[in-house]
């Protein structure tokens, strides 16, 4: 068996073997750039760690988990370009390097590229594969629009935003341990149980970044703190304090995010203070430990390679110690 950091090295070397530097090369350069600056390559190891939960060698299903993480990198480089990104990894974004047009088609030949590995898998396995992955992929661009349309709209609610990161984060990680599980041969009900693991598990994770980016300490973050504060990103956070807040902190909330203010720190400040008076700050962690232990009360059902499940215990545990 092996261990998770173990998956992630033979990840690493089996994506170094690729060759992309076809004509023409402005095509394939962009491709080769953007899966050299590295990553932790969570979704492909989370799928070979599924494979070897029920029984498979990790070898045996490396193409389809390397089509994951070239899909997730087709995602970041289209994401950047929404975004208007400069910097991804401490490296300019592919838009930035070359052009934006170069990185939409780039992006779309990642996206292409994804499925060829994907589908480079035991005929048997193919459809439920496929079927699989195209609902994976359809609801990353579904989550990714929700996001965008939440920028503009007034009447977001808690739900909306669970909804949208379900779909935007939390099920390309779910849809990676489920692929490694049927894969494996793993029978529906426990290929349902590891899928629901990664859900939950996914959650968990998005609600702790936005904890972090507004309370986490900016050297262990590794970016800016308050950034989702000076956006006014509908976070978790900031959807619960509107809801919560009553009378004065209600309109002291609502005018920090509705008017333009010069003093970002003194901003991220003040909302913070709001936040820790209505205890929103508590609701995350709460939040965030509740899909934790739903994730691990569906690991614990499932009969599996008992190393294996200490194994996806530990990365879960190392996830939610961030803040703890």
């Amino acid at each position: 068996m092996l261990n998770i950091k173990e998956t992630q090295q033979l990840v690493n070397a089996e994506l170094k073997k690729i060759n992309f530097t076809t004509e023409p090369l402005a095509l394939y350069a962009p491709i080769e750039y953007t899966l050299a600056q590295g990553g932790k390559r969570i979704r492909p190891v989370l799928c070979l760690m599924a494979a070897q939960l029920f029984g498979h060698a990790p070898q045996k299903v490396i193409y389809p988990a390397l089509g994951l993480e070239i899909f997730h990198n087709f995602t970041l480089l289209h994401d950047d370009i929404m975004d208007n990104a400069e910097v991804r990894r401490n490296n300019p974004t592919v838009h930035k390097k070359w052009d934006t047009n170069t990185a939409i088609l780039s992006g779309d030949a990642m996206m292409i590229k994804a499925h060829q590995f994907i589908c480079n898998c035991e005929d048997s396995k193919l459809p439920k594969v496929i079927t699989l992955f195209n609902e994976v992929a359809l609801g990353v661009c579904e989550g990714q629009q929700y996001d965008m349309e939440f920028e503009t709209r007034k009447d977001v609610s808690v739900e909306d935003y669970i909804k949208m990161i379900s779909l935007k984060t939390a099920i390309l990680l779910a849809g990676s341990l489920k692929m490694g599980a049927i894969l494996a041969n793993a029978s529906e009900e426990e290929a349902d149980l590891i899928y629901q693991f990664g859900m939950n598990i996914g959650l968990a994770f998005q609600l702790q970044d936005d904890y972090l980016d507004t309370f986490g300490n900016q050297d262990t973050f590794g970016k800016k703190i308050g950034g989702d504060i000076i956006a006014n990103k509908k976070t978790f956070l900031l959807l619960t304090a509107l809801k919560k807040a009553e009378k004065e902190d209600k309109r002291n909330l609502i005018n920090w995010i509705t008017v333009e203010h010069d003093n970002h720190n003194l901003k991220i400040e003040e909302v913070k203070k709001i936040y820790q008076k209505l205890a929103v700050d508590t609701d995350s962690k709460n939040k965030m430990n509740e899909y934790y232990e739903k994730a691990i009360q569906c690991l614990g059902e499932i009969k599996g390679n008992e190393s294996v499940k200490k194994e996806l215990k530990n990365f879960a545990s190392q996830l939610m110690q961030r803040i703890n």
